[in-house]
């Protein structure tokens, strides 16, 4: 119920919910008196307990049972639903002896709601019922007779989910032989309730006026009585016959009330329909009483007859049936004539109303019925019975539905069959009658039949169970007079028939249907069997039209390529083709002589028809006539006067021929058959059914010879394909031409045709119908199988199978342009293997099959820019490829044969991937079908291990194989990891490899290790093979997955190299063939990568370590097993070396410590060649430095303290002993790689010693790092260009990483750390060694830029870019403005720069354009150091300015050299942008052109708005203002948001409603990083969101007036785009500042609000108070910001507007902050009281936009006027007067 959430009445404490109700009922123990409720019928009241009261009955009931009983008396229906379903669940789950003390009060709410309204309540009361029905069981009896009644009624519900769960409890409760019983037992109880129901209540009695609509009580009053209804007749059916007639008397006072009969005219129908099934049961268990009551009876039932309602019908004719048997003198109580029927005819001449179905098959027995005085004259009677009946079949319903037709023609056969039956007598009326029934009815029928193709099949097999019933009769000699009757009646019929096949044959309007209709009668006469089949009613199925089309034509490919098995045993052996007409023969002779001669007239009609007409549709006629009666006097009457020249020459000729021309039937072929085949006079189809027949009536060896000549045709092929195609799903045509089928002559010809086909192709002379024959003629001989056997003898199937495999060989890349002319043979091809590898078990024994399937593999793992083929054939062939494949593996059963399928694939792929050159795509396919092939092996059963292994075997390199494939490997990825210093060398690299940069070949070792492994990973998976069994003599499975994660390391090296690399990896991924997966499925992968790194050194090194440290991380690998003691390590060589740099993060400390003591001590006693050595100073020096790389143990740092000083006096010594080791001049020893090696690892060991222990080193040792670094520049400067080697690059990488660390160190020194030092360092370092240094790197990084123009720049090159921009943009401030650079200037440049300042912007700032991004991140920092410097030389050139007087509005340029670029760039994005509209996200692809041209244009004005931030705010408005008239702001913004991502949201956050939002990058500060740490893709978006930022933040107004100035759909864009993401962060930036702000103001105080985005402004002098609020809007900056008045003491009105509006124009057209604008305004008011007067064009004294004061005044009223006003106020006007005076202006 309702009013759960309504306001309860004041004072009202008890809860609304019926639920609580009663349990608070339930608390009060008592105190509440109980709730009256229904009883069994309306006078007995029942008594449900609300309480525990002292009764005994009321202790019975458990609370729950009470609580839910109580709810069931709701009136709301959702409430009684769930408590009916509780009710059940309960029933479940509480004991037994506690639900029968619910059981009284259970049958009486079960009366009344049983009956509710709401039809899901009643079918839960009933699904409870059955739960509570197993609980107590025979403890239900006592309360039968108060529930029987209405149960009886709830298994007649109208709602049947209702009816069958209360027939379902009822069955639960009584077996079937018990029913009887229980309903006899409470029969009277029940019959009271019934009466009560059906005759005493209504409406308003059954339910209650006041409470429940009127359209509710009318349903509930209707449902009621029909289930009342139907109850007493399901009585009546339970009831035993004792019972019912004692029961006799109530029911007699029943039906002798008015009240009852006028339910047979209610207006609704399901009482109607109950009603009449009441009738019947009353006809059937109580007669007497339907005779007494026969006067009511009969009208109420035979004047209904035409009650066409669906649910009225069925009843009423089956009580009317009822009626008629039960009541002799049931016609004596209606006029039949005038009531009934003219009702009847009216039924039958509307077909039923689609009510067929339901009403005829009750005619029969009803005229059967009928006495002789009804019927009256038989002719008459019975003509109009019929006649109706033949107007009902064509009326629009029973046209349009078979049933329908078909039941209205059953029983018009019926009736009809029965009137002659009764009439079979010799008088003159009865042989009246039998010929109106036969030519004015029986024919008629057949007319329409034929006219209306739908009715056929109904008709003419109820015809032929007619006629076959009448032979029957014929013989019957126990009936002779019946016999004699029927034996006069047949031959009239046969008559009648025969004229009727005539003239509808030899109609000449006669169309297609008329003559199909006639053959599939004559069919249908001959077999009473095939009829009978006709008649069967098929499932319907619905197909739109171009389906039905598409499916036909689908179906007859199907029927010439599907394989169909069929056992001919029950087939005719005998020489004959056999008698395909026996059951036409065995039919009696009553209907075997006529329907004959009939037969033999239609085609001698038809053959006149096609000789003088040349109608097809009789030839098509003939031809369903010759195959359905063949015989030799059929064929004898068609040859009758026939021109025997007509005959083809070349049969004549043929002395076989002539021998057998003698047979009708072989005349007919020759002279006939074979001549409408050479006109195509109709379908082929037809002919060659024919041509069976003709078969029918030859011997084998006339079969044989007619075949062959056949053959010789021009038209043979096709007419074989069609013959044999039916020979194929017929055994018994099968069985007539198997012989020939089998012989020679087909074989050859099926070869011969194979290769004509195969080579000719398309372009071949035959018409391309004929071509297509042929090749279905192939398929089916390939694919057709009897008893699993070809079709053809097997040796010929081998031949054909070689001459396909010939062809398909054919290498089309060789000549493309045959592409097109074999694609149509290809096609044939395919469909020929594809029927045949699925047609035998064993087919693919066949060697030339296995070569078949081999040549199509090998097309289908190759890509189509080789094979030249077509998608559709490329789908083709792979289909055809998977079936062979799972035939194969099908049929070998796991045994291998060697030579076959699987060892030539595996031999021709390893050629593929070894020798051939191939890209991504053709590995891909590779790949493809080789997954594919493995698979299908996976799901073989057994597993065929045999496949597997020879496919390894077959595939693997060995040793000398596995070192060329790796050698073929270009070495260009050492130079990156020399400059990593992963890998360290003391000799030049030598590169080998194919040209990396332009080719898109993937090298071979990728290619062999891909498909090796792919191979593998399945096998272990699978567990095919252990690991540790040999699959291979040589190669082992660790071996291959080594090679494998070399594969995948060199990838990872040359991926910056390599265009290919990329979609190799992808590939890699697509048939996840990953490192993960190779490392759970080969256990002892780690050792051999270990062992083949200590052998090999290089690549094997870095592939271990990085093998070494994902295994260590996941706890899989233990490196201390791997190599046991460090001593393996030693002698140190190239090998062990590179194996130790790379597992030095991972080795054990105290390993670390034992190879470091070991190493320096080797190092200590190193001299001259030594030093350079492997295993010498060089060696050492590189362990060291790897073991050490990571820092000092604080527990080992007093041991590698000393350590590391002790080296550092080695290396001292060295440069005292052995001085020609360190490269401090440039000579020729510079080229020398031992010496470079040496020198690198040197300066690798000084980075090591200043990074760990600054504060430790002495004063002479800093003397020495220093000046080596000074010297070791100078030697760099004069050497080291963008071509030098890899170690020459290395060492200046170093030297400038050591000129980083120096420069980091001190300018992060602290306090501290300084006192630890020697005292003069710091100052020795900032005025000596950081100006010699930094004069020697900063022009040296200009050159090395410079050379970055127009050339690739390799990774080693980028190593060298980036090195040194890490240590050039170090540089101080000092030293870049002392810069020694060489001056440059540019012609007409205007600046306000000194020569030292704009030399460094005109040398630098072009560098922003380089395509080299290292030089352009560093060029940025460089320059943004000097930005913030450059606004205080544009001051004095600012007071110059306005002391010129000029009246213009003043717009000043910043630095030119920057808006140079910015220029430069600007054209270059038009360009890249000129089809993107202003709103569209562009990705731009890094490293690309766009890529560095947009970068540098975003790095530019970067540094130009970090130089407007820097500027005083008159200087801001002036660059705004050239800003503004340049529009490169408004480029800038255009572009930017074509740049900026769409959801600039950062990716990888959990939502958290705690949190303040998710992180955007608008939010996080974004950082310009020299090194490449995160994707590139994303920088050029991160960049262009600061810069908006930026914008947004340092040029509020300028962007102000460009949003304005947009179109709507851009303006929209940037709104919404700034209104989301930015514009929250900027105004909470604003009012933060505000907060947090140290500025303050005399005479004015400021406060923030932040919640409401609002800052209050307070300004009081003497007696004045003013007060303002500042809002920002939620699209801050873009909306103005709007400045509400406060509090205002002592202030004009005018002058308060005045204040406000200057306020307004200083916020919004002022760049910068709101605390500057209330500064400037604060300002104004400031000088209004001072005495300065306002400029009356602005009335301000202080200027919006330049922040001047009035200076310009006028002569004759003295009045001052601000110059930038005058100026906008003389151009406007076009006068030169005084604003206020009107004088002119001077």
């Amino acid at each position: 119920m309702g009013g759960k959430n309504k306001q309860r009445t004041k004072g009202n404490v008890r809860p609304s919910s019926s639920g609580k109700a009663a349990e608070l009922l339930a608390k009060d123990k008592g105190t509440v008196p109980g709730f009256v409720g229904f009883g069994a019928n309306q006078n007995e009241l029942g008594y449900v307990p609300a309480v525990q009261g002292l009764e005994e009955v009321d202790s019975l009931v458990d609370a729950d049972f009470r609580m839910v009983l109580r709810k069931m008396s709701k009136r709301d229906a959702t409430t009684k639903l769930k408590a009916v379903q509780e009710f059940g669940t309960m029933c479940k789950v509480k004991h037994p002896e506690t639900i029968k003390g619910a059981l009284p009060y259970w049958s009486r709410i079960y009366c009344k709601i049983s009956m509710d309204h709401d039809r899901r309540v009643r079918e839960a009361v009933q699904q409870a019922f059955e739960p509570l029905i197993l609980q107590v069981k025979r403890n239900l009896a006592p309360y039968l007779k108060s529930i029987m009644g209405h149960w009886l009624i709830a298994q007649c519900d109208t709602y049947n989910p209702a009816a069958s769960a209360a027939n379902v409890a009822f069955q639960v409760a009584f077996p079937l032989n018990k029913q009887s019983e229980a309903v006899a037992f409470c029969k009277e109880e029940i019959l009271n309730i019934l009466y009560d129901y059906i005759m005493k209540e209504t409406p308003e009695t059954l339910s209650d006026p006041q409470c429940v609509p009127e359209e509710e009580r009318e349903g509930k009053y209707l449902r009621v009585v029909t289930s009342s209804l139907l109850a007493l007749k399901k009585l009546l059916d339970l009831l035993p016959e004792k019972e019912t007639a004692a029961l006799k008397d109530r029911l007699m006072e029943l039906v002798s009330q008015s009240k009852f009969w006028k339910y047979s005219k209610h207006k609704t129908p399901q009482i109607r329909s109950a009603f009449f099934e009441l009738i019947i049961a009353f006809c059937l268990y109580l007669p007497e009483l339907m005779k007494f009551e026969a006067a009511r009876v009969c009208p109420a039932v035979l004047l209904n007859i035409d009650d066409m309602d669906p649910i009225v019908c069925p009843s009423v004719w089956a009580a009317a049936l009822y009626v008629l048997t039960c009541i002799e003198d049931c016609w004596a109580h209606v006029n039949a004539k005038k009531g009934v029927l003219p009702k009847l005819w009216a039924v039958l001449q509307e077909g039923g109303r689609g009510l067929a179905t339901f009403i005829y098959p009750s005619l029969l027995p009803f005229i059967s019925r009928l006495p002789e005085e009804i019927i009256g004259s038989k002719i008459e009677f019975f003509t109009m019975f019929f006649s109706t009946f033949s107007k009902g079949l064509l009326s629009e319903r029973a046209l349009m539905s078979c049933t329908e037709s078909s039941a209205i023609v059953s029983a018009f056969m019926e009736c009809l069959r029965f009137t002659l039956h009764q009439n079979l007598g010799k008088a003159e009326d009865q042989q009246k009658l039998h010929k109106m029934l036969v030519n004015e009815q029986l024919l008629p029928l057949l007319y329409s039949a034929w006219k209306y193709p739908k009715l056929q099949a109904s008709t003419f097999s109820q015809l032929a169970d007619t006629l076959a019933s009448w032979e029957r009769r014929t013989d019957n000699p126990d009936t002779e007079e019946w016999a004699d009757a029927y034996k006069r009646l047949l031959p009239d019929f046969w008559v009648g028939l025969s004229q009727a096949c005539m003239s509808r044959v030899g109609n000449p309007e006669a169309d297609k249907n008329s003559l199909e209709g006639v053959s599939f009668l004559l069919r249908c006469l001959r077999n009473l069997d095939s009829a009978t089949k006709q008649s069967v009613k098929k499932k319907g199925k619905i197909r739109f039209i171009d389906e039905e089309e598409t499916e036909n034509h689908d179906s007859n490919a199907t029927n010439h390529l599907e394989e169909l098995t069929f056992i001919t045993k029950n087939a005719l052996a005998s020489e004959n083709l056999g008698d395909t007409s026996r059951h036409f023969q065995d039919n009696h002779p009553a209907r075997t002589v006529p329907l004959e001669g009939l037969v033999c007239e239609l085609a001698k009609l038809s053959m006149t028809f096609i000789n003088e007409q040349n109608s097809e549709m009789h030839l098509t006629f003939l031809s369903t006539l010759v195959s359905s009666f063949p015989s030799r006097k059929l064929f004898s009457i068609l040859v009758e006067n026939d021109n025997s020249g007509n005959a083809e020459s070349f049969l004549e000729k043929n002395n076989e021929v002539k021998k057998i021309a003698s047979n009708p039937a072989v005349q007919f072929l020759i002279q006939k058959l074979l001549i409408w085949v050479q006109e195509s006079r109709t379908d082929l189809s037809f002919l060659v059914d024919m041509l069976y027949s003709v078969f029918h009536c030859c011997c084998n060896n006339e079969r044989r010879i007619i075949l062959n000549q056949i053959s010789e045709m021009e038209q043979g092929w096709l007419i074989l394909s069609h013959i044999i195609q039916k020979a194929c799903v017929d055994p018994v045509k099968y069985t007539a031409i198997s012989d020939w089928l089998k012989g020679e002559v087909l074989g050859e010809k099926l070869v011969l045709l194979t290769d004509k086909l195969c080579t000719t192709g398309i372009t071949s002379s035959w018409p391309k119908d004929v071509h297509s024959h042929s090749w279905v003629l192939l398929s089916l001989a390939l694919s057709k199988h009897i008893n699993n056997e070809f079709l053809i003898d097997e040796v010929y199937i081998e031949r054909i199978i070689e001459r396909l495999h010939k062809a398909l060989s054919k290498d089309l890349s060789k000549d493309p342009s045959k592409t097109g002319a074999l694609e149509p043979s290809l096609s044939f091809i395919c469909d020929l293997a594809s029927n045949f590898f699925r047609s035998i078990k064993g087919c693919l024994q066949m060697l030339s099959a296995e070569d078949l399937l081999y040549t199509i593999f090998q097309l289908c793992a190759q890509s189509q820019e080789k094979t030249h083929l077509t998608d559709a054939d490329l789908h083709k062939l792979q289909q055809t490829w998977l079936l062979g494949l799972t035939s194969l593996i099908n049929q070998q059963d796991g045994n291998f044969r060697k030579c076959g399928f699987f060892h030539s694939c595996a031999t021709w792929l390893k050629s593929q991937v070894q020798t051939s050159p191939l890209d991504a795509k053709s590995l891909q396919v590779l790949l493809s079908c080789t997954d594919t092939m493995l698979d299908k092996l996976k799901a073989a059963q057994p597993q065929p291990l045999g496949h597997f292994r020879t496919l390894v075997e077959c595939m693997a390199p060995n040793n000398s194989e596995w070192e060329n494939l790796r050698q073929k490997l270009t070495s260009e990825w050492l130079n990156k990891v020399l400059l990593m210093e992963q890998l360290s060398l003391n000799r030049e690299a030598l590169f080998a490899g194919t040209d990396i940069y332009s080719s898109d070949k993937i090298p071979n070792h990728l290619c062999t290790t891909a498909l090796l492994n792919q191979v593998l990973l399945q096998m272990l998976e699978a567990d095919i093979f252990n690991e540790q069994e040999e699959i291979h003599s040589v190669v082992s499975t660790s071996q291959i997955a080594a090679e494998m994660l070399y594969s995948l390391q060199w990838c990872e090296e040359m991926k910056d190299f390599c265009p290919t690399i990329s979609q190799y990896c992808e590939l890699l991924l697509q048939f996840n063939i990953t490192q993960e997966r190779l490392r759970k499925a080969c256990s002892t992968l780690c050792e051999t990568l270990f062992s083949r790194s200590l052998q090999s050194g290089l690549l094997w090194a870095l592939t271990a370590s990085q093998f070494i440290i994902q295994t260590k991380v996941d706890g899989g690998c233990d490196l201390k097993r791997l190599y046991i003691t460090v001593e393996r390590f030693f002698p140190l060589t190239e090998a062990s070396l590179h194996t130790i740099q790379n597992i030095a993060p991972s080795l054990l400390q105290e390993d670390k410590n034992l190879l470091v003591t070991q190493c320096a001590a080797k190092l200590s006693t190193s001299r001259g060649t030594e030093i350079t050595s492997v295993d010498g100073g060089f060696g050492s020096l590189v362990v060291i430095n790897s073991c050490l790389s990571k820092g000092i143990d604080v527990n080992d740092h007093l041991v590698f303290g000393q350590l590391f000083f002790d080296v550092l006096n080695t290396i001292m010594e060295w440069r005292n002993c052995e001085e020609e080791i360190f490269l401090f001049d440039c000579t020729s020893k510079l080229l020398e790689p031992d010496l470079l090696a040496i020198n690198v690892e040197i300066l690798r060991f000084l980075r090591l010693l200043i990074k760990h222990l600054p504060t430790s080193v002495t004063s002479e040792q800093w003397d020495f790092i220093m000046c080596s670094i000074l010297t070791w520049l100078e030697t760099m400067s004069e050497t080291v260009s963008l071509d030098s080697k890899p170690l020459q690059l290395h060492f200046v990488c170093q030297i400038c990483g050591m000129l980083s660390d120096l420069c980091y160190m001190f300018e992060t020194i602290t306090p501290e750390i300084i006192k630890t030092l020697p005292a003069n360092l710091p100052n020795e370092w900032n005025n000596f060694f950081v100006e010699g240094a930094y004069g020697q790197l900063l022009p040296q990084f200009v050159k090395i830029a410079a050379e970055c123009k127009g050339t690739i720049l390799l990774p080693s090159s980028m190593c060298l870019l980036t090195a040194l921009g890490e240590a050039s943009a170090l540089i101080p401030l000092k030293q870049l403005m002392n810069h020694s650079l060489p001056p440059k200037f540019i012609a007409g440049q205007k600046t306000n720069l000194p020569d030292k300042l704009q030399s460094v912007l005109n040398t630098l700032t072009p560098l922003l354009l380089c395509k080299a991004r290292p030089v352009q991140i560093t060029t940025y920092h460089i320059l943004h150091k000097l930005m913030s410097e450059l606004p205080t030389f544009d001051n004095e050139h600012l007071k110059s300015y306005d002391d010129n007087g000029n009246d213009e509005e003043r717009a000043l340029s910043p630095p030119a050299a920057l808006m140079s670029v910015i220029g430069t760039q600007e054209a270059d994005l038009e360009n890249i942008f000129c089809n993107i509209p202003v709103g569209e996200y562009t990705d731009i692809e890094p490293r690309s052109e766009a890529y560095y041209s947009i970068l540098g244009y975003l790095l530019a004005w970067k540094l130009l708005l970090i130089f407007f931030k820097a500027s005083p705010s008159e200087l801001r408005a002036i660059y705004a203002i050239y800003l503004r008239k340049s529009k490169c702001l408004h480029r800038l913004l255009q572009h930017l948001f074509r740049l900026m991502p769409e959801n600039p949201t950062i990716s990888g956050q959990v939502a958290d409603s705690a949190s303040k939002g998710l992180r955007t990058l608008f939010s996080e500060k974004h950082v310009i990083l020299l090194q490449e740490r995160e994707a590139l893709n994303t920088e050029i978006s991160k960049l262009a969101c600061a810069v908006y930022y930026s914008v947004l933040e340092d040029l509020p107004a300028t962007v102000r007036l460009w949003w304005n100035s947009q179109d709507k759909r851009v303006s929209c864009t940037v709104d919404k785009y700034t209104s989301r993401y930015v514009s929250s962060i900027l105004s909470s930036q604003e009012i933060s500042a505000v907060q947090t702000s140290t500025q303050t103001f005399k005479s004015m105080v400021v406060k923030a609000r932040p919640v409401a985005r609002e800052v209050l402004a307070t300004y009081s002098v003497d007696d004045i108070f003013i007060e303002l609020v500042i809002h920002l809007p939620a699209n801050y900056p873009l909306g103005s910001i709007t400045v509400e008045s406060g509090k205002r003491v002592g202030v004009a009105v005018q002058q308060w507007r005045n204040w406000m509006m200057q306020l307004n124009t200083f916020l919004n057209l002022q760049n910068g902050s709101i605390m500057e604008g209330l500064a400037l305004w604060k300002s104004n008011v400031d000088k209004r009281f001072e005495g300065t007067e306002e400029c009356m064009i602005c009335f301000s004294v202080i200027h919006g936009s330049n922040y001047s004061l009035p200076k310009k005044a006028c002569r004759t009223c003295k009045k001052k006027f601000h110059s930038a006003c005058l100026y906008r106020w003389f151009t406007s006007s076009n006068k030169s007067s005084c604003p206020l005076c009107r004088e002119t202006f001077f």
